[in-house]
C-alpha cells in the first residue's frame, strides 16, 4: 500500500526527490497555510506562464489565465483563503495527500517536466464531497542549484477524456 506522506523518489534522485517535496509537501503545506510566502521561493517570476485548462481536453478550450507569476499568486491565495474557510469531516491535509500523486518527473538537463494527478477528494461537515480529479503538468528548471517552477499547464481533467 502506497503511504501517500512518503516521497517516492531515493534521497539520492535528489532532482526528483527535490522536486516532489516541492510540488508535494510544500505546495500543500502551503495552501493548507494560505502563506504564499513557503513557496514563493519556488518559482522563477521571470517568464512564468501558467495555463488553465478549465478541465477540457481540448487545447482550444484552454486559456493563459495566468501569464504571470503575480496573477498565479492571487488566484494561488484566493483559492486557498476560500479553502480555509470551510469545514471539513477529515484532515484536510492527509485527505489531500492521500488524493495526490507524483510519480513521473521527466529530467532532461537542467529542465524538468513533473505530472502531478489528484484523484480523490474531501468530505465537508455538512456530508457534501469536494472532489478532487485533475492533473498539471509543471516545467521546472534548475536554478542557483535549485529547482524551481517556471510554468504549468494545469486544471486538466484526470484522466484526460473524462471530461
Amino acid at each position: 500500500m502506497r503511504d501517500p506522506f512518503h516521497n517516492p523518489f531515493p534521497a539520492a534522485d535528489t532532482a526528483r526527490h527535490s522536486i516532489w517535496e516541492m510540488l508535494v509537501t510544500r505546495d500543500i503545506d502551503a495552501f493548507l497555510a494560505a502563506d504564499w510566502s513557503m513557496v514563493a521561493g519556488d518559482f522563477i517570476e521571470e517568464g512564468f506562464i501558467g495555463i488553465d485548462g478549465r478541465a477540457e481536453t481540448s487545447p482550444d478550450e484552454w486559456r493563459l489565465a495566468f501569464p504571470s507569476l503575480a496573477a498565479y499568486r492571487d488566484e494561488w491565495l484566493r483559492q486557498a483563503r476560500d479553502f480555509a474557510g470551510e469545514s471539513f469531516a477529515e484532515d484536510p491535509r492527509a485527505a489531500i495527500f492521500k488524493t495526490t500523486r507524483l510519480e513521473d518527473i521527466e529530467i532532461n538537463g537542467e529542465r524538468a517536466l513533473a505530472r502531478k494527478k489528484f484523484d480523490g477528494g474531501l468530505r465537508k461537515s455538512d456530508g457534501t464531497f469536494v472532489a478532487m480529479k485533475w492533473q498539471t503538468v509543471y516545467y521546472c528548471r534548475l536554478q542557483e542549484g535549485r529547482w524551481k517552477i517556471c510554468g504549468f499547464t494545469g486544471y486538466l481533467p484526470n484522466p484526460m477524456g473524462s471530461n
